[in-house]
This record gives structure tokens, C-alpha cells and sequence, in this order.
């Protein structure tokens, strides 16, 4: 049959489906059709999503560590090998691209795949300044009508964080009034480690250092397993954010699902003595929100390395709730971690009547797999819950609470400019140093 008549009959038939020249169903022309993803680091986080690409196409994959490169190429041994993302971005058959390489890298990843019309999952935190989160999102927000986006947030998959938005939306404790989230990591760190050797022959240190400012290598930035390796360097100002973007990320989610915030307009923080090496352990951020059509304006607070909210009664000891969530109404607090709530009325009239439970039918449907859900919405709908509009302004708040705290004052921020209004100093903070070859938005 000519290829002409083969691909009317095709359409003709309802297959729907786009036939590359290489043979490959690409994805994003047809529901149903398997995806051709490029996975930028192929280790730790990178070893979650294996299972949900099972059923697509695996076609490229990079990573500056040349012996994770290779175990990954065992397992898909038709996908092209990189160890510059860079490089791999441009190959031509790609629908999609999950990226799981180092902190200081995301931004960078998910602008330049959305640049080049590719739909992206991108491992948390979003962005390390809040040049990179607005960038990031407004990249998106260009695409929205084209791309699927999702950001690593994978905890909010389960069916507790939409039970705690019905709650808060439908006045189980009254009008909202303020929100906590907090995390008790403490990893102290003296200093950028000094220099250590020399990089073995399989690691490309330059690529990993990419778009930061160069440091000396030292082995123990590459010293922990898979999935946890991060917790080797992403407290250092350069290559992380700490505990902002790491359980922050996850831990916020909580209650900024609950909220529907917007960015804020004032932001205080404390913590800490400022170390120029190290992102703060101890760090207390509280945000200014404004109201919206549902709530007041609002204070947010977010708390990590021992800082803490308030216990809501003397009975209630929140420190027992390593990463969790507080929400406080005008008549009862709702306390929380990922997978469960405790709903605490309080003052005259807490007898809760006010409050009517929404049926079984009107309760949101659980979204199912996260990673699922991002290659689903490649495929059609585009609609994911953790999208870089959401995420993104979520991580511009949390990372105003370090410029805050950096700034050692209280900041006034205009959101719609992205600037700080009050504090030159501040101002300057929003953005990161480049190192040449590594534009944000390329």
C-alpha cells in the first residue's frame, strides 16, 4: 500500500495515531500512544519512575555518572546515552522529559525542555530562586494549552490532602485564620566541603557543578544512596535550598492545597545565624497572604529544624509530628501530617452543627498514581495536580522566607513585579549567578 493511502486509511479507521519516520507511535498525537521520554539522571529519585514508564518509550537518557549510565542503558538499551543534558534535549523524537538531576540544575531542565515544546516532570524542589520559579512557571503558563507539567510533590497522591482541603473549604473549623507547616530535619553542615582529590574517570563533576559557581570536588557530595544522595549537598546555598525546597516542598503542600494562595505581600523570617556556605537548620518564615474569594487574608508560617508552632491545646504535643500541618478558624484547628488529620473544635459555640460532611459522592476522586497521572495528562487532558503554575508559586513563597531571612527584616513584596519594595538588599537576592554556557531560560 502506499504510505499516502496506508495513512488516510489510517485515519479513516479512527487509529488516530502519528507514524514517526523512525517507526515510533509518538504519544502526544494520539491517547493511548506510547510517549518517547528522555530521562535527565538515571539514579536515585530516577529509580521511582521506572515502574510507571514500563508501558512508554524510553529513548534517551543522561547522567553525569557514567556507571548509573550505563546500568540504565542495560535496562533500556535502544534509548541514545548523554552525559550533557543539554545535548540530550535537542533529540529530535522526544515527547517528554523527567528530570532527576540536582537541585541547582531544575530550573534550567524543565525551561529549556518546555522551550522545545517538550512535556516535563520535574523532581522537587522546583526552582532555588525566585527568578527560577517565576521563570519556570511563566514558560508554562505560555504552554499551558500544549504541555503537561508535574512536580515531583508525590505525597500529595494521598487521599488525606484532599479530606483536609474539604474540611478547611467547607468550615469544619469555622472561617480560616492562619496556617502552619513545619519539618524537623536538622542536618548541619560546617561549610562547602574542601577540596578532595580528583573526579574518577566515570564522573563528569563539571556538568553536575553546571549553571553554579564552581567548588572543588570532594567525594562526600556523591557519598549517599540512591534517593537520599541529595542530603549531601542541597543545604549549601549554591546547589540547594535545605529544607525550604527539600520536606518543604512535600510538607507546604499540605497546606498550601488548602489555602488556594497566591504569592504573598510581606514576608518575615527568623532562624539561625546567616552562615554565606550553608542554608539556615533552624528557620521560623511567616508569609502575609492575601485574602481571595473564600477566606481573609491569612498569615502562613512555615517552620523547620526545631522551630514550631504553638501546641493547640496543652494535651496536643505537635513536636510528636515530624513533618505536618496546623490549620487554625474561628472555631477549631485542624493538626495533620501526609496521611492523617485530627479535627479539634474549640471557643463558644464549637459544637460543630455549622458543619454539614459532604456525602461519599461529592468527596473529590482520588488522582491515582502521581507519575501516572503526568504521563496521562502527555497524552490528553494536559491536567495534573502538582503543575509548575501550582508548584511554581509555592516555591517562589518558601524561597521569599529565605530571602527574608537573609535580608534580616521584614520584606514588602510585589508579586505581580516580582520585586521586594522596601529592601534593595532583598531585591537582590531573588536572582542566582550563572556560570557561562548555562543560561536560565535557553
Amino acid at each position: 500500500m502506499q504510505r499516502r493511502k496506508f495513512l488516510q486509511s489510517a485515519v479513516t479507521t479512527g487509529a488516530g495515531l502519528l507514524i514517526l519516520p523512525t517507526g515510533t507511535i509518538a504519544g502526544t498525537n494520539a491517547p493511548g500512544g506510547k510517549l518517547n521520554i528522555g530521562m535527565v539522571g538515571v539514579w536515585g529519585r530516577a529509580l521511582a519512575h521506572y515502574d510507571s514508564l514500563k508501558n512508554e518509550n524510553i529513548v534517551a537518557l543522561c547522567d553525569i555518572n557514567e556507571n548509573h549510565l550505563a546500568d540504565a542503558a542495560k535496562k533500556y538499551p535502544g534509548a541514545k546515552t548523554y552525559v550533557d543534558w543539554r545535548k540530550m534535549l535537542d533529540q529530535k523524537d522526544l515527547d517528554a522529559v523527567i528530570c532527576c538531576s540536582a537541585d541547582h540544575t531544575h530550573a534550567h531542565v524543565a525551561t529549556w525542555a518546555m522551550n522545545r515544546g517538550l512535556h516535563v516532570y520535574c523532581e522537587k524542589p522546583l526552582a532555588n530562586s525566585i527568578e527560577e520559579a517565576r521563570v519556570v512557571r511563566e514558560t508554562y503558563l505560555k504552554n499551558k494549552g500544549k504541555l503537561a507539567t508535574q512536580t515531583g510533590m508525590q505525597r500529595h497522591a494521598d487521599e488525606n490532602f484532599d479530606r483536609i482541603r474539604e474540611l478547611v473549604r467547607d468550615g469544619a473549623i469555622g472561617e480560616l485564620k492562619a496556617a502552619w507547616a513545619w519539618g524537623n530535619r536538622k542536618i548541619p553542615r560546617p561549610g562547602y566541603l574542601p577540596a578532595e582529590g580528583q573526579p574518577p574517570a566515570h564522573l563528569q563533576y563539571d556538568l553536575w557543578i553546571g549553571p553554579s559557581p564552581m567548588h572543588p570536588y570532594n567525594p562526600g557530595y556523591f557519598s549517599g544512596g540512591p534517593g537520599a544522595n541529595c542530603l549531601q549537598w542541597n543545604m549549601y546555598w549554591d546547589f540547594g535550598s535545605g529544607q525550604v525546597g527539600d520536606m518543604g516542598s512535600h510538607t507546604m503542600d499540605l497546606a498550601w492545597n488548602a489555602i488556594d494562595a497566591d504569592r504573598p505581600t510581606s514576608i518575615t523570617a527568623t532562624g539561625d545565624e546567616f552562615h554565606p556556605d550553608v542554608t539556615p537548620v533552624m528557620l521560623e518564615a511567616t508569609f502575609e497572604m492575601p485574602k481571595n474569594d473564600w477566606r481573609p487574608a491569612i498569615q502562613l508560617t512555615w517552620c523547620q529544624g526545631g522551630a514550631m508552632p504553638k501546641n493547640p491545646r496543652d494535651y496536643v504535643d505537635l513536636g510528636k509530628i515530624g513533618h505536618g500541618a496546623m490549620f487554625k478558624g474561628s472555631t477549631g484547628f485542624i493538626v495533620c501530617d501526609f496521611t492523617t488529620r485530627l479535627v479539634m473544635p474549640y471557643g463558644k459555640g464549637a459544637d460543630m452543627t455549622y458543619y454539614k460532611p459532604r456525602a461519599k459522592e461529592q468527596l473529590h476522586a482520588p488522582m491515582g498514581h502521581f507519575q501516572g497521572q503526568w504521563v496521562d495528562a502527555c497524552k490528553g487532558s494536559l491536567k495534573t495536580t502538582c503543575n509548575f503554575d501550582y508548584a511554581g508559586t509555592m516555591i517562589e513563597t518558601m524561597l521569599l522566607g529565605l530571602v527574608a531571612y537573609r535580608a534580616k527584616k521584614k520584606i514588602s513584596y510585589d508579586a505581580a513585579a516580582g520585586r521586594v519594595t522596601d529592601c534593595p538588599e532583598a531585591d537582590g537576592l531573588l536572582k542566582r549567578k550563572y556560570r557561562d554556557g548555562w543560561p536560565l531560560n535557553g
